[in-house]
């Protein structure tokens, strides 16, 4: 049992694929729902830049949002991806941002707090009919991301 205890205490490695910025939108404040309060927020486009994937995020995307009592925020975001190739990717991104009161008052007055001064990240998912982009189905990613009033970036992490 040695074997199998050693390869579970054993910290994955990670790669960097690609990166993106995001335009987004205005936060649409829906208020409090039946699920929580709930926030929307268009992405409008942007880049892609990175050793394995490269183009540009369409518009049309969204970011829809549950902000937790305790001022977490749960992010899914849905919007898809033109490789330079032409290739479309349809992008699903999961995850949290947590942050002290202190610096979530700091970014809603649009102000930008160092990035390790809060957490933020992701667990993406791809889906893509292209076959030379299909490793992006096959694979799990981490997402390391910052965000400033009007953009997002989001560097993607392959974890080996």
């Amino acid at each position: 049992m040695a074997d199998v205890d050693t390869f579970i205490a054993a910290p994955p490695a990670l790669r960097f694929a690609f990166a993106i910025k995001a335009k987004v939108g205005p936060v649409q404040d829906l208020g409090q729902t039946a699920r929580g309060h709930r926030r929307i927020i268009d992405i409008l486009g942007g880049e892609v830049q990175g050793p394995r994937l490269a183009g540009e995020i369409l518009p049309g995307g969204a970011d829809w949002q549950i902000v937790r009592p305790d001022g977490t925020i749960e992010v899914v975001a849905r919007y898809t991806i033109r490789s330079s190739s032409g290739a479309l990717v349809y992008v699903q991104n999961e995850g949290l941002r947590v942050a002290s009161p202190d610096i979530l008052a700091r970014m809603a007055q649009g102000e930008l707090p160092p990035p390790g001064s809060y957490h933020f990240r992701t667990a993406p998912r791809f889906e893509t009919a292209e076959p030379s982009l299909q490793w992006l189905e096959r694979a799990t990613f981490v997402g390391v991301a910052t965000r400033a009033p009007d953009r997002i970036a989001i560097g993607f992490h392959e974890v080996l």
